[in-house]
């Protein structure tokens, strides 16, 4: 039986990225005091994919408008993983619940969606639901069993979903 304990999911290794201090700051607290032990924030966007890179996390936190490069050129960069790699699964982060960010967000792979100003227990419950698949796919690759994810359905016009 696959089964995920409880310390592996607080072992989890989480990204936050957003260009909000008290955002970064909120959420590393938040997830601490939940027992979170891996959590890493940073409130320079551009260094995203190199913190991906080296931490490896288990889930990323993205805010979507960031000055310089922004959440959407991070979830199409992301999307594409190395061979044999999963996809880093990521929640986004923003004020703009409209139904077009909603759509080219998650159209870039982006899992989930929070908006905020942020529900605590939301987040957390979302953060465990996340956590949960990513490291039962991560145990199914790592014995062997084929884990690719099947391909999301695409626009007519990449970013442009009505």
């Amino acid at each position: 039986m696959l089964a995920i304990d409880e310390q592996a999911l607080l072992s989890a290794r989480i990204l936050v990225v957003d260009d909000g201090a008290a955002n970064v700051a909120l959420l590393e607290e938040l997830l601490g005091r939940e027992g979170f032990t891996q959590v890493l924030g940073t409130t320079q966007p551009e260094r995203c994919l190199e913190l991906v890179q080296a931490f490896q996390p288990d889930l990323l936190l993205l805010d979507l408008w960031m000055p310089g490069v922004d959440g959407f050129e991070l979830l199409a960069q992301l999307s594409a993983p190395a061979p044999g790699q999963l996809p880093v699964p990521v929640i986004v982060l923003t004020a703009d619940a409209t139904r077009r960010t909603r759509h080219r967000a998650l159209g870039l792979g982006a899992r989930d969606f929070l908006t905020k100003p942020f529900d605590p227990l939301e987040v957390l419950l979302r953060v465990w639901n996340h956590l949960e698949v990513s490291l039962l796919l991560r145990r199914l690759r790592d014995l062997g069993q084929e884990t690719e994810l099947p391909r999301r359905p695409k626009s007519n016009e990449p970013g442009s979903f009505a």
